[in-house]
């Protein structure tokens, strides 16, 4: 699993050996040698915060623990682990109450650098989806609690934020499982009526005979078998917001009322004496084309313009690939925490399924697939095997009656799995001179000393002592070369 890191580092030396090691690791890294300028690439904000923050204790200027305190005072909420010489236990608690995930003492191995980098990932977002949970419980879910790293999300948020602060009716529109009551529920907590009720109605699935009391209430007596008096959705709602999803099934009779609602702000509960006054916001949602049903007669055409004064498109999953990974990654995080397992996330021919396929289910189908490779998965990662079901180009993992293959290399290799085979993801080249450029003239000397050192750090993990042993150079002369080849920067 790759992440974006930012190294705090005062040590050249150091600093250029994380770097090295994180980057051949396949991580995206920034480094930096003070806090202050660390402090200033995250203020500049031309580039998305960083996944974890590598920060060493001792800095000139403001030091780790300063800089850690300033940041959690300005509200950023990124994991950090610890570096330090000192490994002393009250320096440790120091750097824990500041708010530090780990603490590692220096010199750190690859592989111990590499599990607190996962665990720490995996920590924070299962802390981001706790948090995330609350505020979907409580009301006050915002729109900077949503997956949006893709262009077709944003622009959709932008829009519900210019909607947000008004009591306009929305009416979202976008393909089953898309995330719309998510979606909606982030309107309400970016509004004013953030902490009140939300309550929400699904109009396809309330039987006919009851529509009218579910919504709107009724008295005792009103009807057979109204035993009590009963307040409806939009007394429920109070102050709050009503989302009425799937707003396009909602009989004719109830159109009706919602209509008298939404212009007198007042509701008839059956067999009531008088009209009661009711204080909401509207937010609908629907799968279905609403301008084609008020041309078939199916929606009432007063009503469809009263909904649809500010209209909000939700794009499918297939339209936001750059939110696959990163969705995948919060459901895995959440379903093994769930079902008591441990995994360190999707091996990459996995991802790379995920990537690819359609997802016509969207959000709803990525959560149930997840779930299912998380009770499947044997091993330390989820693999292709484990995602049953899952289409990338007319193929299926898994076999026809939807039981799950045995384990297979595929898991740790370059192999995808499709229609119960193995198949190679890797394009196949032709073989060519590593000397020679595609052209037939001879490679320049620096760039086949460069991929001889980037192909070592693969090789052997990153492990300096052991890339230069190999090389048949010293420690010194590999740490100037990756300056010379301007390495560090390439890799990150």
């Amino acid at each position: 699993m790759s992440a974006s890191l930012m190294i705090v580092e005062d040590d050249r030396q150091q600093r250029r050996y994380l770097a090295a090691v994180l980057s051949s690791a396949g991580h995206k890294v920034d480094a930096f040698q003070s806090a202050e300028e660390a402090h200033r690439h995250l203020r500049d904000g031309s580039t998305p915060p960083p996944d974890v923050i590598l920060l060493d204790i001792n800095l000139p200027g403001a030091d780790g623990i300063t800089f850690l305190n300033r940041l959690r005072g300005e509200g950023h909420s990124q994991p950090v682990i610890i570096l330090t010489a000192d490994g002393s236990l009250q320096r440790a608690v120091e750097a824990m109450r500041a708010g530090a995930t780990d603490f590692l003492v220096k010199p750190v191995g690859p592989e111990r650098l590499e599990i607190s980098i996962r665990n720490t990932i995996a920590l924070s977002t299962l802390t981001n989806d706790v948090r995330r949970l609350s505020r979907v419980s409580d009301g006050t879910l915002g729109f900077e609690d949503l997956v949006a790293e893709s262009s077709a999300i944003r622009e959709t948020i932008e829009l519900a934020r210019r909607a947000a602060h008004s009591d306009i009716p929305v009416l979202i529109s976008g393909e089953s499982g898309s995330g719309k009551e998510v979606f909606a529920r982030a309107i309400h907590g970016a509004s004013n009526r953030r902490g009140k009720p939300f309550v929400a109605v699904n109009c396809g699935a309330l039987p006919e005979h009851l529509v009218e009391s579910i919504l709107f209430g009724h008295e005792r007596g009103a009807f057979t078998g109204a035993v009590e008096k009963r307040i409806g959705k939009f007394q429920e709602a109070e102050g709050g917001t009503l989302f009425l999803d799937e707003i396009g099934e909602l009989p004719a009779e109830a159109q009706v009322k919602l209509l008298r609602v939404l212009q007198s702000h007042e509701v008839d509960p059956l067999g009531a004496n008088g009209a009661v006054p009711v204080n909401i916001r509207i937010i609908s949602a629907t799968n279905r084309d609403l301008g084609d049903l008020v041309q078939s007669g199916g929606f009432r055409t007063d009503l469809y313009y009263r909904l649809t004064a500010f209209p909000l498109m939700l794009p499918p999953l297939r339209e936001r690939r750059e939110d696959l990974a990163h969705l995948a990654q919060m459901f895995l995080t959440r379903y093994a925490a769930a079902e008591g397992v441990r995994l360190s996330g999707f091996s990459d021919p996995a991802m790379r399924m995920i990537e690819s396929a359609d997802w016509p289910g969207n959000v709803r189908q990525m959560q149930n697939t997840i779930h299912r490779a998380v009770v499947m998965a044997d091993g330390k990662e989820v693999c292709p095997e484990h995602l049953i079901g899952l289409s990338v180009g007319g193929a299926a993992a898994g076999d026809d009656h939807g039981m799950a293959r045995p384990r297979v290399a595929a898991c740790e290799g370059r192999g995808e799995y499709v229609n119960g085979a193995v198949r190679d993801l890797a394009p196949v080249r032709p073989i060519r001179d590593p000397l020679l450029t595609d052209d037939g003239q001879i490679r320049k000397l620096a760039d086949i000393e460069a991929e001889a050192i980037e192909r070592a750090l693969s090789i052997y993990h990153g492990r300096m002592a052991e890339v230069a042993r190999r090389l048949g150079i010293g420690r010194s002369t590999l740490y100037r070369k990756l300056d010379e080849l301007n390495l560090t920067r390439r890799r990150a």
